[in-house]
């Protein structure tokens, strides 16, 4: 993979599900499409929705340029690039010209008026990588997807994410303990309040 440093990748065997070796194509991904998308059409009762209150409409800020550079600060230069060959060092310049970012945020903005996510945006390409120090490599388990996303759509994801965020810690949706997948929390943070409980 010419957007990985080089490394000795493990002696691939064949891949066996159920006892049945996936020696084509099609049974291949067959296997790597059951393994990793198990809750596909699983029935879900959305009926516990009916039971929250319903909160105070808030009215959504229009995006602010800042928030896109403080957003693409973040993402590494050397990531791998999107389905489109788009990497960040290449999207990094541009969002530095004013002009450009001007037009970014405006789709942004468009998109959340018009309720509409552009098609573009929902394209995603699966690469199939092995996991690393695996004794076997013939289970399916043994090997991980990575979802490349068009890097546009990554960056105003992460800037309506961070929106998204800040708005429900500030009218207090989230549990003070939560912890996980919040900005401003650590791994030590939930360390002390683990070691406190105990």
């Amino acid at each position: 993979m010419n957007w990985v440093k080089k490394k000795s990748l493990p002696a691939i065997e064949t891949i066996s599900f159920n006892n049945h070796l996936c020696n084509t194509l099609p049974k291949l991904w067959h296997v790597l499409h059951s393994s990793y998308n198990l809750a596909e059409n699983r029935s879900i009762n959305l009926g516990f929705l009916n039971d929250i209150p319903q909160a105070e409409i808030i009215d959504w800020p229009p995006f602010s340029n800042q928030e896109f550079k403080d957003a693409i600060d973040k993402y590494s230069s050397s990531s791998i690039p999107s389905p489109d060959h788009i990497f960040w060092r290449h999207l990094k310049p541009v969002i530095l010209n004013d002009t450009c970012l001007k037009k970014i945020v405006v789709i942004a903005n468009a998109c959340i008026a018009l309720e509409f996510w552009p098609s573009h945006f929902k394209l995603a390409a699966t690469v199939v990588i092995p996991k690393p120090n695996k004794d076997s490599y013939s289970m399916p388990k043994s090997f991980r997807p990575i979802v490349l996303l068009n890097m546009t759509e990554k960056l105003i994801e992460k800037v309506i994410s961070n929106c998204l965020q800040f708005h429900m810690v500030l009218s207090g949706f989230l549990d003070p303990n939560q912890l996980g997948g919040i900005r401003q929390h650590l791994t030590t943070d939930t360390g002390v309040y683990l070691t406190h409980l105990i």
